[in-house]
């Protein structure tokens, strides 16, 4: 859990200091007031991952020259900071060199928001980022291999971009992309037959229906990585880019057997959203043995009130619940949330909300 959250130069915020208990927080007011923004600063602070942004640079706001995060997750307190000098980070009075260092003892975060419905109907980008996030949480080899292996598929296809590409150089980053790229396979096999039950039992539980859902992971390789690059060679040196790998995975969703993303209604495919993000807190509380940080954007106001207590009664009761909403009137519908602190946010400010 995280009891204090302060902030230097972040997004519209020139300085923010909160103090939450532990049961977390609902934090209100009008679009683009910095709601979200919060919730992105935890991310932050205790993953080092924005689901809003891949370029740090232009998380500091404007005019300054870099930001500063701070805050206690896990009884630990962790500090995030970047400038054009580079990343710093700190965990309990200790510079980490790096972030594989940082991130091996922090925290557990579930981030929930509108924008999930693209893991439905979306490209399998979002999908691969969606396992990639929870697989980095999970394991040190997840995380080192997917990190290796993209670094050498970028360097990869520099080469096949190149009027000759070097076939020595081809090769030996073709050893590194099965070697890791086969650990990120078989981890992400794992990972879904893990969340399939979890992912199926939630569906079940909060559309109130028996709607079966079934996850199946499909590598676009094929079970041998090898034998796939060596036969798409020819394919790769034409296309001037690699076509088979983890890269280009695919996590398929089917409601009642069927192809979610093409036969399941809109609610369908909002609560199939939701279950998976219920599943991979399950998962994380079940392999780590605590539960981890929700961060909930912007969702409880599109849910109708069956769906919305179905959701509640997902989520641990001990786990903290960091909550965005443009309004308060779906809140009294629902219970276990009615005691959450409460702040409201104006450009950049924040106030207190009396119960």
């Amino acid at each position: 859990m995280l009891s204090t959250l302060r902030l230097l130069d972040f997004r519209c915020f020139p300085t923010l200091d909160l103090q939450v208990p532990p049961g977390g927080a609902v934090l209100t007011g009008d679009n683009a007031q910095g709601k979200t923004s919060i919730l992105e600063a935890i991310c932050l602070l205790v993953r080092l991952h924005s689901p809003r942004t891949h370029r740090m640079a232009t998380l500091a706001r404007f005019g300054s020259g870099g930001f500063g995060i701070a805050g206690d997750p896990w009884q630990s307190e962790r500090q995030v900071r970047h400038s054009r000098e580079g990343l710093f980070l700190k965990a309990d009075d200790e510079a980490r060199a790096s972030q594989s260092s940082y991130l091996e003892d922090g925290g557990l975060i579930v981030w929930m928001g509108n924008e999930d419905l693209d893991l439905v109907r979306g490209p399998g980008e979002g999908r691969r980022r969606y396992l990639d996030f929870i697989g980095s949480q999970l394991s040190t080899d997840y995380r080192r291999s997917a990190s290796r292996y993209r670094q050498a598929l970028r360097a990869k296809n520099l080469l096949l971009k190149q009027a000759r590409p070097r076939d020595a150089e081809l090769l030996a980053y073709e050893e590194i992309l099965v070697e890791h790229g086969t650990v990120v396979m078989r981890l992400r096999a794992q990972l879904v037959a893990d969340l399939s039950p979890l992912a199926a039992t939630a569906q079940r539980d909060i559309s109130g229906k028996d709607e079966p859902l079934t996850l199946h992971y499909l590598p676009a390789s094929g079970p041998d990585l090898r034998e796939s690059m060596l036969q798409a060679r020819e394919r790769e040196t034409r296309l001037r880019q690699a076509v088979v790998g983890p890269h280009r995975d695919e996590l398929d969703l089917r409601v009642h057997g069927m192809p979610a993303s093409q036969f399941a209604s809109e609610g369908q495919q909002r609560t199939l959203a939701l279950s998976l993000k219920l599943a991979q807190g399950q998962l994380l509380t079940l392999r780590r043995g605590a539960p981890p940080i929700y961060l909930l954007d912007d969702i409880f106001g599109e849910l109708d009130p069956s769906r919305r207590n179905a959701l509640m009664h997902h989520l641990p009761a001990n786990a903290q619940k960091w909550i965005t909403t443009t309004h308060l009137d779906w809140l009294e519908e629902t219970p276990e949330l009615r005691e959450l602190v409460r702040y409201r946010l104006d450009s950049g400010h924040v106030k207190d909300i009396p119960i």
